[in-house]
């Protein structure tokens, strides 16, 4: 199983609209991606490592595949309709990141 994480770096000038992120953004994703979709996760940062510091993301998605094939077979068709809505929740991209997921 893989684990996509697309993570949007806070900063000082960082827009990010959780409600919209939450309540448009990521159903869209769940209805484009159907069965491939294994399991959705979804992180909005409170604090860094360092006290009184912001977290270093704003937001961190986790989306679980079978394997990168299915992935990029599901995501590739709605990839542009995705990147499109980004300017509806937040002015910065996210940085994508794709890892093999083991758990214990």
């Amino acid at each position: 199983m893989i684990k996509v994480s697309v993570m949007y770096p806070n900063g000082k000038d960082v827009k990010f609209d959780s409600d919209y992120y939450i309540n448009s953004h990521l159903p869209m994703i769940v209805n484009a991606l159907g069965d491939a979709l294994k399991g959705l996760e979804l992180d909005l940062g409170v604090a860094s490592r360092v006290p009184g510091q912001p977290a270093p993301y704003v937001a961190i998605a986790h989306l679980k595949f079978d394997d990168v094939a299915a992935f990029q077979a599901a995501f590739g068709p709605h990839a542009k309709d995705f990147a499109a809505d980004v300017k509806n929740y937040s002015n910065v991209d996210g940085q994508l990141q794709i890892s093999n997921l083991i758990t214990f």
